[in-house]
């Protein structure tokens, strides 16, 4: 159980942190929830490489991480799981308005998808998103208000609604609510939610990244736990950006830039397959092929409009992620 038991620093701790003196050979990434044993071996080989230097970690929901840097947590660097959650910092001024310029791949290193996880035996027969909303499913993943994970499995059901549904608003609503129904637990992020359906047994399905869901199958066996990959799913990028006021304050933006390069080198891409990301370095993606299902992914452009719409219909005051939640 050491992974979910991987002592990170509280925010309480982190914010006193940063207020203190800082140093250029010291940076703090703030990263997504799930993102724990990730870049514990990230710094770790970061570190070895670069003698003397220190990377602090904060995880928690990726939005919750945005909102706590406006707020003044010291973070040099992010590494998040949703590209809004970036452009909220640069609506507060705190990142570059061009920041998915300042590295490969629209500043995403690795990518990866909304994966089902279920009981050894698959007892309820998940296969796919329909089964998802069977009156006899109880399904787990973390509030989407402040899971940038979550928002993912959001968005992802109501694309696969989209093709089901042949784009039948009033269809994908009613499925996504239904979806959201046979949710008993909203958790504040995604390795809480994977505490509630592996550690206190809530649950038939757990929707997560599928790093998280080949964590877990890892860590317990598959005779504890089955991976389920759905027909169709949407691709989830993880994008990076160096915070540029903490940057430039702590006069850390040359290390912060060697940082997240690293997350692009032959050794940061094996490191994410290692931890069930897909790789964007081709010759590692190659040889990880084998240990990655074949899937159909969608995209936030080509069946949602992208993410200014996203953000302006879904995820705004009052949008369709308001009308679906509701009071829960």
């Amino acid at each position: 159980m050491k992974r979910f038991l991987l002592g990170v620093a509280t925010l309480a701790g982190l914010f006193l942190a940063s207020s203190q003196a800082w140093s250029a050979d010291k940076l703090l990434n703030a990263s997504y929830d799930v993102g724990r044993e990730l870049f514990a071996q990230i710094n770790k080989a970061f570190v070895a490489e670069h003698p003397g230097v220190t990377v602090d970690q904060s995880h928690a929901g990726t939005s919750a991480q945005a909102r706590a840097i406006a707020e003044g947590l010291g973070a040099d660097v992010v590494t998040f799981n949703q590209v809004l959650d970036i452009d909220f910092l640069v609506s507060k001024g705190l990142v570059s308005a061009d920041w998915q310029k300042d590295f490969p791949d629209n500043a995403s290193p690795f990518y990866s998808l909304p994966s089902f996880l279920v009981r050894a035996g698959n007892p309820k027969s998940i296969k796919d998103w329909n089964d998802l909303v069977r009156d006899d499913v109880q399904v787990i993943f973390p509030n989407p208000k402040t899971s940038g994970n979550a928002r993912y499995t959001y968005l992802a059901a109501t694309a696969y609604a989209k093709e089901a549904f042949k784009g039948d608003d009033a269809k994908v609503k009613e499925f996504v609510t239904k979806l959201f129904n046979n949710v008993p637990i909203f958790d504040s992020g995604g390795r809480a939610a994977t505490t509630t359906f592996v550690q206190r047994g809530i649950g038939d399905v757990l929707i997560t990244f599928e790093s998280e869901t080949r964590g877990v199958r890892r860590e317990y066996g598959d005779d504890k736990f089955e991976q389920v990959t759905p027909s169709v799913s949407l691709l989830a990028e993880f994008p990076v950006a160096i915070v540029d006021t903490v940057a430039d304050e702590h006069g850390t933006r040359d290390l912060a830039k060697t940082y997240l390069d690293f997350l692009y080198t032959p050794q940061g891409q094996e490191i994410a397959a290692r931890h069930g990301l897909r790789a964007r370095d081709a010759a590692v993606a190659a040889k990880y092929k084998a240990e990655f299902p074949d899937v159909r992914l969608l995209t936030v452009e080509d069946v949602l409009g992208g993410w200014a719409k996203i953000q302006a219909e879904h995820f705004a005051a009052g949008g369709l992620l308001d009308q679906t939640y509701g009071s829960r």
